[in-house]
Parts: structure tokens; sequence; C-alpha cells
């Protein structure tokens, strides 16, 4: 929840509700509890009591339930803060690295991500209608974020030309899927050689 509602009247004498930030001290309260979630559903699973995510981030249950009455809500909100730390990594790396370099360090987050999503698969499959958005708010944050670097990349002549954002996406979801049961360093092993193909083939970029 990033923003709380606000009433004033307008010109006409009618009430009108305008949303309007959330405190930096409840924003970093929201965070804590988000972050202990992510943690005890991945160690204990998504049916974990509410009174350890409580303890873990600090709060009450009641403060659980106030912000996510459902334990689908705070799934939810929990891999949407996922998906939006993996999407805000990519112009961060585009800023410290090598446009490939950027690339192959992203796909290693976003490696990272899919590790999460694991966590949750159980919740996310259940087809509960809390998360039915999630797969579209997905595709509009992660495809551009990967798409600009695989640009960048591919303009400096260290990746070639030919791929697709959503296809890479995929390629390395469904190349985790089978070698996460292998563990995660032959995860990043296979998406190591995953950025090797990309880079053969490469163009030389024009002067």
């Amino acid at each position: 929840m990033s923003t709380e509602a606000s009433s004033q009247d307008d010109d006409a004498g009618r009430t009108v509700t305008k949303p309007r930030p959330v405190r930096a001290d409840a924003k970093r309260s929201l965070d804590a509890l988000l972050e202990a979630a992510l943690s005890v559903f991945t160690t204990s699973g998504v049916d974990a009591p509410v009174r350890e995510i409580a303890a873990k981030a600090g709060v009450g249950v009641g403060t659980v339930y106030r912000h996510f009455p459902q334990r689908a809500d705070l799934v939810a909100a929990v891999f949407r803060r996922e998906i939006d730390a993996c999407a805000d990594a990519a112009p961060a790396l585009a800023v410290e690295h090598k446009p490939g370099d950027a690339l192959a360090l992203w796909m290693h987050r976003y490696t990272a991500f899919l590790a999460t999503k694991r966590g949750l698969a159980t919740a996310l499959h259940s087809g509960d209608p809390a998360f039915d958005s999630l797969p579209t708010y997905f595709m509009q944050r992660l495809e551009p974020a990967l798409r600009t670097l695989l640009d960048a990349a591919a303009t400096a002549g260290e990746v070639r030309t030919d791929i697709a954002a959503d296809d890479l996406l995929g390629a390395v979801a469904n190349l985790c899927r089978q070698a996460y049961e292998k563990g995660p360093d032959h995860a990043r092993r296979m998406v190591d050689l995953l950025v090797d193909g990309l880079r053969y083939g490469a163009s030389t970029p024009a002067s």
C-alpha cells in the first residue's frame, strides 16, 4: 500500500476522496512486514502462522491483518514487491556496468527472483482471484526492464540482435525450473551458458 485516502469538499460541496502518500515511517514498517513475510514463506511455506510473520517483523498480529485481511493479499503483495525490486535493479545496473555485464548481472538477479517465485508457487497456482493480476503485472514490469538492457547490449555489439525480451524471460524461467532441482549454483551456471549464447554472433557496433 503506497497511499492512504484523505477527504475534502470540492467547489460544489461534495466530499472528494484523494490519495495521499503514506508516511515514510509507515512505508518502512510495511516494507519490514513484507520482507519478514517473504523470509517466513521461503523457510516455512505460505501456510506459516501469521504470528510468526508478525514476530519477525516486530509488529502485532493485528497490524498484519489490518494491512492484509486475507493471506492471499499478503502473498500477492510479497510477490509484487519482488517483481518491483527485480525491475528496479535494471536501471541501477545499467548505470554501474557496461551493457553486456549489466544484462548478465540482471539475468542472475532475475534467476534469484525466480527462486522466490518457487517458494510461493503453491499459493500462486491456487486459483485465488487475488493473484489474477500478477501475470500481467509481471510482464508489464519485467519485460521493459529486460528489453532496455538487451537493446543497450545489442547496440554496443555485446550480444546478438535477434532476441526478444519476452522470449528471454521465458527461456530463463524454463531453464531454472529444472536447474533448481540441482541447487541454485547449478541454475546460475546454466544461466551463464545462456548468456554466452547471447554473445555468440554479436555484431560489431556501428561507428
